[in-house]
């Protein structure tokens, strides 16, 4: 079976009603699996190469953490089920891609230098376990072998193609950079409104923008399809900002973590909104967070409903998202990834 024909393969969602909630969930995870994978082992195997030619045994061992522990399935797939949106080969989309993993993940990385993270999930990240020092230079390193690889890729990509791709990651770069300030200057502040925290949200959004723009380029879609895909994307970054906002919510780990060296999350800040629920909280947020505290803070956060505040502008993202999706040719995956973003 040829390549194209596997992807067609792929592409045929099941039927809409059996893919509501946990099954929806799992259904994207196997599409972004099955889409992605193949780009991301190419990006790890690079990541593993350079660790075999380090002679300094400490971060040659970093290296190796870090491949361990990585997986990034999602960037590539959404390059190539975007490409296939608008008409083109997906298989146009792995020169990019590959690059485009290890450049992310070097910003992934250095996100978490920012924010002192020390674990994510079951594991300790790279700066939790090497340190500020050691994780920054493979940071860096990651980022420069991306664009190494970037370059590589003018081969099989038109010169004109990939100005306006360089030109939407070096944009992308910026806009991220001034998320990153905005959201240090609302570190551990009560008095963030939900609106400028939005707006952070929306410009931490623009990597899911540029993977689209990417995609709408390397399909040679056109000027009304580009703009349909960058909104698409905009609106699908926004929803995973959101999401890890409410899976925090439940982490203590992550709450405790945030509260000490990033902004609350969106429900916190919806919760501040309410003189009622504020009296309570500044007190708890004031002391040092701890567990107790951070089940606590949740507890009243939960409780008086914020949640389904959150919930009601997450229904309107992934109805904008939808209402963006209209006019392209073969929007049925990219819709099924929008409401996975909030299901039901």
């Amino acid at each position: 079976m040829s390549k194209k024909k596997r992807h067609a393969k792929t592409s045929q969602a099941p039927e809409r009603e059996k893919l509501v909630g946990k099954k929806l969930s799992h259904y994207v995870q196997q599409l972004f699996e099955e889409r992605g994978r193949e780009a991301f082992e190419i990006a790890r195997h690079a990541l593993l190469k350079e660790a075999e030619r380090m002679e300094y045994r400490p971060l040659q061992e970093a290296l190796r953490y870090l491949a361990s522990y990585w997986v990034d399935t999602t960037r590539p797939a959404l390059l190539s089920i975007a490409c296939e949106a608008v008409g083109g080969d997906p298989d146009d989309t792995k020169p990019v891609a590959v690059p485009l993993v290890l450049i992310c993940e070097a910003a992934d990385i250095h996100d978490d230098i920012i924010d002192q993270s020390v674990r994510k999930k079951d594991h300790l990240t790279l700066y939790g376990k090497f340190g500020k020092e050691l994780t920054m230079l493979i940071g860096d390193a990651l980022l420069f072998k991306g664009f190494a690889l970037l370059n590589q890729a003018e081969d099989k990509i038109s010169h004109k193609k990939m100005e306006k791709i360089m030109r939407i990651i070096k944009d992308l770069f910026f806009e991220l950079g001034e998320a990153e300030a905005l959201e240090l200057s609302f570190r551990r502040r009560f008095d963030v409104k939900v609106e400028d925290y939005l707006s952070m949200v929306t410009k931490k959004a623009a990597d899911v923008e540029a993977y689209l723009r990417i995609s709408a380029i390397l399909a040679n879609a056109s000027e009304a399809e580009t703009e349909a895909l960058a909104k698409y994307g905009r609106v699908l970054g926004m929803l995973i900002i959101l999401g890890d906002d409410n899976s925090d919510m439940l982490d203590e780990k992550e709450i405790i973590n945030r509260a000490k060296n990033e902004a609350y999350p969106l429900p916190v800040l919806y919760a501040l909104q309410r003189p009622s629920l504020r009296r309570k909280l500044i007190p708890t947020l004031n002391e040092r967070m701890n567990k107790e505290s951070a089940r606590n803070m949740l507890d009243l956060v939960y409780k008086a409903g914020v949640f389904n505040d959150v919930g009601v502008y997450m229904k309107s993202l992934v109805s904008e998202g939808n209402e963006s999706l209209k006019t392209l040719r073969d929007k049925e995956l990219l819709s099924k990834i929008l409401e996975s973003a909030y299901p039901e």
